[in-house]
């Protein structure tokens, strides 16, 4: 199990890739080589349901989660492709049964005793646009079960 990853951790990693897009690009690239099955999941073609800002960000926002993972736990051991499909299945059918008119009430069903409370706020907090500027509201699910599933997998594996 992936010790917890704090909000102030998630802070430092978000300043860290915002200090230059060369930081970014070597995460990015980190994270490719590093996790094909992640890079993959993150960029599937099934998300062509996205709007191009909404594919860009998920990438933005799964690769914070990683680097913050990784700052508090480590090197990831390598995620496979299957975890992952498990995993988001498992997700899909606890979206099927959250109630709640809005977005974050929808999510509330997730935070139970949940081991990494602060990742998935920050997924939450990330996603919460109530405007639809850089979120739609078509997306925003699709979004959070997508980097909850990423959370899951990598707190399972180290």
């Amino acid at each position: 199990m992936m010790k917890f990853v704090s909000e102030t951790i998630i802070d430092q990693v978000i300043e860290a890739l915002d200090q230059s897009d060369e930081a970014l690009e070597k995460a990015d690239q980190e994270m490719a080589d590093s996790q094909p099955a992640i890079m993959d999941f993150l960029t599937q073609e099934a998300f062509d349901l996205l709007t191009e800002e909404e594919q860009d960000y998920l990438l933005l926002l799964g690769l914070t989660l990683w680097e913050s993972s990784r700052k508090v736990n480590g090197d990831i051991p390598e995620i496979q492709a299957d975890a992952l499909g498990d995993a988001e299945e498992a997700n899909y059918a606890i979206l099927e049964k959250a109630t709640g008119k809005n977005f974050q009430d929808r999510m509330d069903i997730f935070f139970q005793e949940y081991p990494q409370e602060d990742l998935l706020a920050f997924v939450e907090d990330a996603l919460a646009d109530e405007d639809g500027e850089l979120v739609t509201p078509e997306g925003r699910e699709t979004l959070f079960v997508t980097l909850k599933t990423l959370v899951d997998v990598m707190h399972a594996s180290c």
